[in-house]
């Protein structure tokens, strides 16, 4: 995946920095339809190809009508791999013309601010609509009192797994600690049935294990200032020591490889115990039953629940991958844009898009924890909270700008890789804290 290095995204943020077009927007916003002016204007909206087909098809047949219908404006919804999704922001702000609404994934949108529209009033409204926004939704997406995005999703990162298996090897009920979570997935692992996890460079599942991982042991980036790179500790080093022999112990090894989808493949095909993921695996064994079927010849949905991350030394964390999209400052529609994306989070009309998503992707704000939708599936209730439980990269620092950096480069990731790789664990975190201070401190 192409980046860009700090020092030119800086200017390119510096470059693409232009005042966003507000006129009239008020009424836009008020009236969810479009100016005189702006009727017939195209809005291209990018995103990823979701986890849940069912969603984008609901998209393309019912909401976008809908929304052309009442603003009257065309919507050109183009999806692409969600790793894809970075590199084109950074190609259209480079060149100054691109989609007009891009999907970003977690605090992502503080490595683009300055090229950025604010969209503090569609924000501002639909929080005020639906009971306030979490705090991780503040703090991915805005900054100085402002909002650089618009919040929209959050996959509630949690471990799918077998429950007759882990039956099977003396766990009835799912490990709470990692040393728990070791015992049973090497005694799985000797069975033929390891645990799957993702620990290459995509932007879903990786992260959202590695760094939960490492504050679970006390270990952090940088501390509370912001400025002090601090990953260079005795519980950093135990961790990455432990993951090594965890790893290999009771892991699929391939995972090194893996992207975002792999692991869903493996758990579907009945080849590893447990992953760390939304719940599209478990949504998906549902949707096809008759083609997901155990060794027994039942159905998978039936055997799949879901836990959070084990505990660890300095406690219990998770970390949930956030959706938000951005308006470039170089889109000539921005007042179509604006208008769009307040209609589209109108209570009512995301509703129709929150259902559709049986729980993968929760709510941005608290008063969807409280949806009728949580209580038709208990495998999915552990998801209704995830908007509140989740941390943000960057803890116990402050997210922004470099935390993003830190994110976007698999900095953390990328020290347990090294070394499962072979890298002794002090050199993995000594060149873990080397690239960190490359961010943090210049």
């Amino acid at each position: 995946m192409y980046r860009v290095s700090r020092r030119n995204l800086l200017k390119i943020s510096g470059a693409g920095a232009v005042a966003a077009s507000t006129g009239g927007l008020a009424g836009i916003l008020a009236t969810r339809s479009a100016p005189a002016y702006a009727q017939q204007r195209t809005v291209h909206w990018l995103r990823w190809n979701d986890f849940v087909p069912a969603s984008d098809q609901l998209l393309r047949q019912t909401l976008l009508p809908e929304a052309e219908k009442a603003l009257g404006i065309k919507v050109n919804f183009e999806t692409v791999n969600g790793n894809d999704l970075q590199p084109r922001i950074t190609a259209g702000i480079q060149s100054g013309a691109g989609p007009d609404l891009i999907m970003l994934f977690n605090n992502h949108p503080h490595l683009y601010k300055a090229s950025l529209t604010d969209i503090s009033d569609v924000a501002e409204a639909a929080g005020k609509e639906q009971s306030g926004f979490y705090d991780i939704s503040k703090g991915n997406c805005s900054s100085d009192g402002k909002w650089m995005a618009m919040p929209f999703g959050i996959i509630g990162a949690m471990l799918a797994y077998r429950k007759s298996w882990f039956d099977e090897v003396g766990h009835t009920t799912f490990p709470t600690t990692w040393e728990q979570y070791r015992d049973a997935g090497k005694k799985l692992k000797a069975m033929g049935r390891p645990i799957g996890q993702t620990m290459g460079h995509s932007f879903g599942d990786p992260p959202t294990f590695s760094y939960p991982y490492l504050w679970s042991y006390g270990g952090k980036e940088v501390e509370e200032d912001g400025k002090t790179v601090a990953v260079n500790s005795k519980e950093t080093v135990e961790s990455v020591k432990f993951m090594v022999d965890f790893w290999k112990e009771a892991h699929d090894e391939g995972g090194l490889a893996w992207d975002d989808s792999s692991n869903n493949r493996a758990f579907l095909s009945g080849t590893i115990c447990s992953t760390l993921n939304g719940a599209s695996i478990y949504i998906e064994s549902t949707r096809k039953p008759a083609q997901y079927q155990t060794d027994k010849g039942t159905p998978m949905k039936d055997d799949i629940l879901h836990a959070p991350l084990p505990a660890g030394p300095a406690g219990q964390f998770g970390f949930h991958t956030f959706q938000s999209h951005v308006l470039p400052s170089y889109s000539q529609n921005k007042d179509a844009t604006k208008a769009f994306l307040g209609w589209l989070h109108t209570a009512s009309n995301y509703e129709k898009w929150f259902t559709s998503q049986r729980g993968f992707s929760t709510a941005v704000t608290a008063s969807w924890e409280k949806h009728p939708m949580w209580g038709e599936d208990p495998v999915m209730a552990p998801f209704a909270v995830a908007g509140r439980l989740g941390r943000i990269p960057g803890y116990p620092g402050p997210t922004g700008q470099k935390a993003a950096e830190v994110l976007s480069k698999y900095i953390i990731t990328d020290m347990y890789a090294k070394a499962i790789q072979g890298m002794p664990a002090e050199e993995a975190v000594k060149w873990c804290e080397n690239e960190l201070v490359k961010v943090y401190q210049v």
